[in-house]
């Protein structure tokens, strides 16, 4: 596997095949879960060939988003599905990449460890002090694609999604928890006003 081949590869096609529109799922967003993965795989004790199998994910989680926001999980797929094995991917690699891809689709629903690391990584921000400037990239995008128009009906499906929402990994769950459930609580006395 070429991980940094790979990765120079997927970064230059999302920098330059992305919409402008995506002001949530650009190339930071990209970056921001590759670093979170990383981060993650290390305080979770996994071993370099799977954190190179997660980083992979990290950077391909998204990309469907060049064909199209709907089922862009699944494009995703095809993505890493059709490129990864230029850059010496075997199939089983692929097949896990592929898997941890899909369960970031929402509601996320891993079903194996680096699934799980890949989904907390997606969904980091939600428990971090950016919380607010990050969904706010998330509610412009929305609204672009006229998803939202209000921003008191984006606090809403943000309310909802925050209690909907759970962190998966002992890493994310201890230092990630309690400041999410922070930004619950600012959100629902917003809605209360």
């Amino acid at each position: 596997m070429d991980y940094q081949a790979v990765k120079k590869f997927i970064l230059d096609k999302l920098r330059s095949e992305l919409s402008a529109e995506l002001t949530y799922h650009g190339v930071h967003h990209t970056l921001d879960v590759l670093d979170v993965a990383e981060e993650l795989c290390a305080r979770e004790n996994i071993s370099e060939y799977n954190t190179i199998l997660v980083k992979t994910a990290a950077l391909f989680h998204d990309a469907g988003f060049v064909i199209g926001s709907n089922k862009h999980e699944e494009y995703s797929c095809q993505i890493a599905s059709y490129y990864l094995p230029k850059f010496g991917y075997k199939a089983k690699d692929i097949l896990q990449i592929n898997k941890m891809i899909l369960a970031t689709k929402v509601p996320q629903n891993p079903q194996d460890k680096l699934s799980q690391l890949l989904c907390d990584a997606d969904l980091d921000y939600l428990g971090r002090d950016d919380f607010h400037e990050i969904a706010s990239t998330l509610f412009e995008e929305l609204k672009a694609r006229a998803v939202v128009e209000e921003i008191d009906t984006w606090n809403a499906i943000q309310v909802n999604f925050l209690e909907q929402h759970e962190f998966f990994t002992s890493t994310n769950i201890q230092r990630r928890s309690s400041k999410k459930q922070q930004h619950l609580n600012e959100l629902k006395e917003l809605l209360s006003l």
